[in-house]
């Protein structure tokens, strides 16, 4: 209990103070790439008070896993040029047992980051980015182009070329009527539907309407029945752009939209390997720290030098390698589970092959 309490008294200081280092830093760069539009634009320093103090959550996040490869990498260099490990090794205890505390430490910080993003961070770093791009004026347009909604308990189905948010109209715009069992009851097509907002429903200018025939099961055109149109009351909000980021919402709130791609036959393969990735992701944390036992011992100069240099190396060898597979999941090349988790494996079976190779 001596030697546990001995290393993470080491590593818990290092690691505070990592966090705070990186956190700050992060938070930092941000405030100086946008400073300039913020003075141009009159914003008071009050509301950028207010995006820096949401964006600390996220800053934290991203700072956990470097500050962890940093603590502990240091920590157990330092105590190899300081010849305490030699100590330890000749007197039984291997490298593995000594930090085997830290790894199951880094274990349980992987679960509490995942817990701490979907708690906490994902809902501040919404309201930054919202109040950072009101004082950047950053508007996005709510046009939507190649649309589907799924209404009515999928008995009604639109799908339009074009969505127009100023003038709430729909362009070439198909409608599929279905009845209670699923079946096909009639299909209607319309140049324009423009959204009526005393009548709470679409309007359909030139429109067609196709039916089946029961005699041979052809499809024959019919003179629109505009009775049809008090059955569209999907308002128009539902037609926006309005694209979730997966990565930016809560785990739950993911999954729901991503049933609701699945649904409604959209490709959800990238939704699909982001969702994945928000529990792969924290697992970073154990790697790092299992990285860092495996890399102790390779040199006893430039300790400081050498540790902060292999945390970055391998931080960056890390996301490149995820950011490499989350790029063949979103193209089919490997399924999304595989683009989430496979460098979790692969750096997992890295850190013990240094471990095993490493001097105790």
């Amino acid at each position: 209990m001596k030697l546990v309490g001995y290393l993470l008294k080491k590593i818990i200081p290092l690691f505070i103070g990592a966090v705070l280092f990186f956190a700050v830093v992060l938070n930092l760069v941000d405030l100086f790439m946008n400073i300039t539009t913020y003075m141009q634009n009159g914003c008071s320093w009050h509301d950028v008070g207010v995006v820096m103090l949401n964006y600390i959550p996220k800053t934290v996040w991203y700072a956990v896993p470097v500050a962890v490869l940093f603590s502990t990498s240091y920590s157990l260099s330092n105590m190899y040029a300081n010849n305490e490990l030699e100590a330890l090794f000749a007197s039984g205890v291997s490298l593995f047992k000594f930090t085997l505390p830290a790894l199951i430490l880094s274990f349980i910080l992987s679960f509490a980051l995942f817990a701490f993003e979907n708690g906490l961070v994902v809902q501040t770093y919404e309201k930054k980015v919202k109040l950072q791009n009101q004082l950047l004026q950053k508007f996005e347009s709510e046009n939507n182009d190649n649309v589907i909604v799924i209404s009515d308990n999928g008995k009604i189905i639109y799908k339009a070329s074009r969505y127009f948010e100023e003038t709430k109209r729909l362009m070439n715009v198909y409608i599929i009527f279905r009845t209670e069992d699923k079946n096909l009851e009639n299909l209607v097509y319309a140049e324009i539907g423009a959204w009526d907002f005393d009548a709470k429903h679409w309007k359909l200018e030139n429109a067609i309407q196709y039916e089946k025939s029961e005699e041979d099961g052809r499809f024959i055109t019919k003179a629109f029945d505009s009775a049809y149109e008090e059955k569209l009351t999907e308002s128009y909000e539902i037609f926006r752009k309005n694209i979730v980021d997966v990565q930016s919402v809560s785990a739950k709130e993911a999954k729901i939209y991503i049933e609701h791609l699945r649904k409604a036959g959209l490709p959800f393969g990238q939704q699909l390997s982001e969702y994945y990735k928000k529990y792969a992701f924290p697992f970073i944390v154990f790697i790092v720290a299992f990285l860092s036992i495996g890399l102790t011992g390779k040199t006893k100069k430039n300790v400081l030098l050498i540790s902060l240099a292999s945390c970055i190396s391998a931080s960056v060898l890390f996301y490149v390698m995820h950011m490499v597979t989350m790029v063949f999941a979103k193209h089919g090349y490997i399924s999304p589970f595989a683009g989430a988790w496979s460098p979790v494996i692969l750096f997992t079976i890295a850190s013990i092959i240094l471990l095993k190779y490493s001097r105790t």
